[in-house]
């Protein structure tokens, strides 16, 4: 019986730092556009090469150089 002096202080701490969480995340936006969301996923943003691959960003080409020692100087 002792043992519960320490669970429900620690239960109660634990449901307020949750319940924090929450509120932050509500009030920083994080649920205001629930639909474009879902739907943002479906869209096709960049267009193909004309051999069909999607487009390397320039920070994907500087990656490999370095991963090939292409990128010393």
């Amino acid at each position: 019986m002792s043992v519960l002096i320490y669970l429900i202080p620690a239960a109660l701490l634990l449901g307020a730092v949750g319940l924090a969480a929450f509120l932050w995340s509500l009030k920083s936006g994080q649920f205001d556009d629930m639909d474009g969301a879902a739907a943002r996923i479906l869209l096709d943003d960049d267009p193909a090469n004309d051999n069909g691959s999607q487009p390397r960003s320039e920070d994907a080409a500087k990656r490999d150089d370095k991963r090939d020692g292409a990128g010393h100087a």
